[in-house]
């Protein structure tokens, strides 16, 4: 089948991949992204596909990028985190500087397809994965094919509301799911607990510059690893809401697994073992409704490069 290019569009790099039928990522290249965003982006996406087709025969190439996409997959609709970006057709304006046949995918869906062909969810034709990140992502396979919806918007699970009048969060809503199971979420929830009991809270303190503004995402998993009660109580917060989340998509969707992905993901079990216990415990109609495996993801950071690659040579 030829070999094909992923390339994940970060708000800090631009990491492209040639990408065999296994899924085996067999070269690399990477741009800084523009801050600019726009057409200084673009140049960038096609500067790395360029770079790795000079040594590999490529029959297409997959962009794996945050935001709204088209039904079609050609257009960026909205990308709210990209200058320049919102409307932009891709497919025509970097079709025209590489000349091969593109396929453009929200960066979550893609890592969900990357996932279920090569990573966690392999032999699972009925998927449900969470990026789990500054906020929420979300990818959903149905069937063994990558749902999309009617407008190419799905799976913005990180944006059901599941708190009335609740935290404010970026999207103008209040309440969202990744206002309280992200990895934002998860330093609010260390805060909070440092506020309410500060002399308890030493040790995690430590691990960073001595200041609660200073914690960050991996101080709290540190302390978490050495047993520290404050960094595994907002652990166990942050389960709390996404196992809740999982029960309730759970009966929408019915997934066999939930893969669980991002840069939470680095705690393990630390995080998966009591959003399991959640998701039973708040799972409807206890004890009759069955639960999904709830795994960690495999691909790591190439999972949105790797599905993308895919999605483009299907």
């Amino acid at each position: 089948m030829g070999f094909s290019i992923g390339v994940d569009v970060g708000g800090t790099k631009v990491l492209g991949g040639v990408v065999n039928e296994h899924g085996t990522v067999l070269a690399h290249a990477r741009r800084d992204t523009p801050r600019q965003g726009g057409s200084a982006l673009t140049q960038a996406i096609a500067d790395v596909a360029l770079e790795l087709m000079k040594d590999y025969d490529v029959s297409c190439v997959g962009i794996s990028a945050a935001g709204f996409v088209s039904s079609d997959r050609k257009t960026m609709l909205a990308s709210p985190n990209i200058a320049g970006w919102n409307g932009v057709n891709l497919d025509k304006e970097l079709g025209a500087l590489i000349g091969l046949p593109l396929v453009i995918e929200n960066d979550a869906n893609a890592a969900a397809w990357g996932e279920a062909r090569f990573g966690a969810g392999i032999n699972e034709d009925h998927l449900m994965m969470l990026t789990i990140g500054t906020g929420i992502g979300g990818g959903v396979v149905v069937n063994g094919q990558l749902y999309r919806g009617a407008f190419g918007v799905a799976a913005e699970f990180g944006h059901m509301r599941v708190v009335p009048d609740g935290h404010l969060c970026g999207c103008g809503g209040r309440g969202c799911f990744e206002q309280y199971a992200s990895g934002n979420a998860l330093l609010r929830h260390a805060r909070e607990a440092i506020s309410a009991s500060p002399e308890v809270a030493r040790n995690l303190l430590a691990l960073g510059d001595g200041t609660v503004a200073g914690l960050t995402g991996k101080h709290i998993t540190d302390a978490a690893r050495q047993g520290d009660a404050v960094a595994l109580a907002a652990f166990n917060t942050t389960a709390q809401w996404l196992g809740a989340g999982i029960a309730s998509l759970s009966v929408v969707l019915d997934p066999a697994c939930v893969v669980i992905g991002g840069g939470v993901i680095d705690a393990g079990e630390i995080l998966l073992a009591p959003t399991r216990v959640a998701v039973e415990r708040y799972m409807p109609f206890a004890g009759k409704h069955p639960s999904p495996r709830i795994i960690a993801a495999e691909l790591g950071n190439e999972a949105g490069l790797v599905g993308a690659a895919d999605l483009a040579r299907a």
